[in-house]
């Protein structure tokens, strides 16, 4: 493993990002999901960095990146991660995105093309959480949705619940320990409520299936998704991004409970690149 080290990119006035980076060559460029930070990518940096430069970074509101009231929608945070890269002198990183990462890369080709992206990897989000066919993949329904916005988000007491419901239910397959579970609800819950509502409320309702379709023509991209929904998500993969290969790999968060079988797909992928 080389040695981690850590730092503070200024994004917009007033704004900063906290990275974490370790290695040097390719570089590999990890976002979280939902109001985690980069914390959840410490495997990735250990077993990656031997090869690779990998960065992981936590986005506006999250972990120890600035919170503001302004810009907690995935449009700004894409617009986040473009400055960022361009500001770390990161050129054609593979970006890997983590479920609303995955929103995030798609929001850094609206806010800033394609042209410096050297490959795209999507940890088990759709590019649009709801949709009215009965065929899509998706979150859930509108009313599984609407049950966690009006009756869960906006305390600590009910983010703390969902996450905790999340993680036991569909992040992770095995039984985690009171400590792994105390883990990983306080890394959600370094975002505040309110950003964590917001970010909530914009990701549901997002749709980059346009950035989605440019990412597939333009740049080489793997998604790696979660078994529980594998028989739905392959086909709606296949039909709209007939490019983009895929892989089936444990719960939401394989990449942490599975880090050496999901860092092997990683490597496989980036080698492909030539």
């Amino acid at each position: 493993m080389a040695k981690v080290k850590s730092g503070y990119v200024e994004v917009a006035k007033g704004v900063e990002l906290f990275y974490r980076e370790a290695g040097s060559g390719t570089p590999i460029v990890f976002v979280p999901g939902w109001t985690f930070s980069s914390a959840v990518f410490e495997r990735q940096l250990e077993q990656l960095s031997g090869a690779y430069r990998v960065i992981a970074v936590d986005p506006r509101g999250q972990g120890n990146s600035t919170k503001v009231a302004v810009g907690n929608s995935y449009n700004t945070h894409g617009h986040d991660l473009g400055v960022f890269l361009e500001k770390l002198g990161i050129e054609r990183p593979i970006l890997v995105g983590w479920s609303t990462g995955c929103l995030e890369a798609y929001a850094t080709v609206r806010a800033h093309g394609t042209g410096n992206l050297g490959g795209f990897i999507g940890i088990d989000m759709s590019f649009k959480a709801l949709s009215s066919s009965a065929d899509d993949w998706v979150e859930g329904s509108i009313e599984e949705v609407a049950e966690v916005s009006t009756e869960l988000l906006g305390t600590v007491e009910g983010q703390r619940a969902f996450v905790e419901m999340y993680a036991k239910e569909v992040m992770i397959q095995r039984e985690l320990t009171q400590e792994e579970l105390d883990w990983v609800t306080g890394d959600s819950l370094k975002t505040p409520t309110w950003a964590a509502l917001a970010l909530w409320g914009n990701a549901m309702l997002s749709d980059y299936s346009k950035e989605a379709a440019t990412m597939d023509r333009e740049v080489p991209s793997l998604y790696v998704l979660a078994e529980h929904w594998a028989d739905t998500a392959k086909p709606f993969l296949t039909k709209h991004m007939p490019n983009t290969g895929t892989r089936v790999l444990g719960g939401h968060m394989m990449f942490w409970e599975h880090a050496q079988k999901f860092n092997a797909l990683v490597e496989e992928f980036v080698k492909g690149l030539g």
